[in-house]
């Protein structure tokens, strides 16, 4: 039998959520998500599909909408598509395993619907529909599908093809693809290819799908290595990878991160405050994944305006760890060490590397024990505060930086990726 997948993404999910909470047609009404107390130079979260058609893209400045378009603005509720996502996925699992579902957004998922197709008597496109009309009844928020017999196909069908369709379904298999999309430009639609693979395409007069297919593969393998197998197949159609691969599939390695865009220009030592807080709350989340870390990664990006460009570095402990009594203040040594003095800063960014368990074993010296007993109170210290945190809410129980002026943590408690949360 031949495999067939779906990739259901939710149509301007952020903007539909606000018109349905609003009871209007999200395909009607001109809306953008965005919040009003920011500058006008703040990005637009989301259009409405209305907007889209009248050509207004996604993901705008708020002053790049022409003054002679009437809209709403909704402030982001972080909070609330979270939810409204977890209604929609509910709503994929009355009809598919969650074995058979893999959600690659908050708005997009990926299903493998073989082995429905004879249960519910459908062909593929009958499920897509299927589906897509159970969410719009149900929720109120309208979809787009793409169709194919491998996950990638699926997802071209989607970015591609069922942006042109009427009914909002674009269907691929692998002879469809090549007929109709070995000719389009720019190859930056296709999923994977960003603008400096694109460009490095086209420096040696590679510009389409059909292009790579018939360019001779050693080429493509001295330019990408072991990424041109994977070129190579998506220029073909092909894709190996598969549903239960995915599902199996645990990283070599694991990071976390924090990071923020400054809403005005900080100095030095206001931005230094703030990679104290940020340091400060990735310890707290180690200790609660009950992970440590070897290293960690240290960006400041600095205004536009300045030209100058971002530092960078690593600082590395004597052994892993996620107490904030050794990390804080090595990472405040780090940042004196690469930020450029009296610059402004605008961007942080803060990678805890490689985190392994709490418990992997660490060969102890005589002269480690009284580092490691301090070690353990400030674990107990810090394992208290995520108790009361949980308990009580992140606002429970705050540091004394957290209450100058240029701190940003009780803002960012209230914050989902950044953005309001709506609670």
């Amino acid at each position: 039998m031949q495999d067939w997948y779906l990739c259901i993404d939710l149509k301007s999910f952020y903007a539909s959520v606000e018109c349905v909470e609003l009871g209007l047609d999200p395909m009607t009404t001109n809306l953008v998500v965005a919040d009003p107390e920011r500058a006008e130079g703040t990005i637009c979260l989301a259009v409405s599909p209305s907007m889209k058609k009248l050509g207004v893209r996604n993901r705008c400045r708020v002053y790049e909408i022409p003054n002679d378009i009437d809209y709403i603005m909704a402030p982001p509720r972080m909070q609330l598509y979270i939810d409204y996502a977890a209604r929609i996925y509910g709503i994929y699992l009355d009809f598919i395993s969650p074995d058979d579902i893999h959600v690659y957004s908050i708005d997009e998922a990926f299903i493998y619907v073989t082995p429905y197709l004879k249960k519910y008597n459908r062909t593929p496109k009958q499920m897509a529909q299927m589906l897509m009309e159970e969410v719009a009844r149900r929720v109120g928020v309208r979809a787009t599908c793409g169709i194919g017999t491998n996950m990638y196909l699926t997802k071209i069908a989607l970015d591609i093809t069922a942006k042109k369709s009427p009914d909002f379904i674009g269907i691929l298999d692998e002879e469809t693809y090549r007929k109709t999309l070995w000719d389009h430009e720019p190859l930056t639609d296709f999923w994977m290819i960003g603008y400096g693979k694109s460009d490095r395409l086209a420096k040696i007069g590679i510009h389409t799908m059909g292009d790579i297919a018939r360019l001779d593969e050693d080429i493509l393998y001295s330019m990408f290595g072991i990424d041109a197998e994977l070129l190579i197949d998506h220029a073909w159609g092909r894709e190996t990878a598969r549903m239960e691969d995915i599902k199996r599939y645990v990283p070599s390695s694991r990071s976390l991160s924090s990071g923020q865009v400054l809403l005005r220009d900080y100095k030095t030592d206001e931005a230094r405050l703030i990679v104290k807080e940020m340091t400060d709350l990735l310890c707290l989340d180690m200790v609660d994944q009950k992970k440590v870390t070897p290293s960690m990664t240290l960006y400041i990006g600095y205004s536009h305006t300045t030209g100058i460009p971002s530092s960078r570095g690593t600082v590395a402990f004597k052994k892993a760890t996620n107490a904030d009594m050794i990390i804080i203040p090595d990472i405040l040594k780090l940042y004196d060490s690469i930020v450029v003095e009296g610059v402004p800063v605008r961007r942080i960014n803060i990678n805890c590397n490689k985190l392994i368990s709490d418990d992997t074993a660490y060969q102890m010296t005589f002269f480690d024990q009284g580092l490691l007993e301090l070690e353990e109170k400030n674990n107990r210290l810090q394992e208290a505060v995520l108790k009361i945190k949980k308990r009580y809410g992140k606002d429970a129980m705050l540091k004394g930086m957290n209450f100058e002026e240029a701190g940003t943590t009780i803002k960012r408690n209230h914050q989902i990726g950044g953005h309001k949360s709506g609670k």
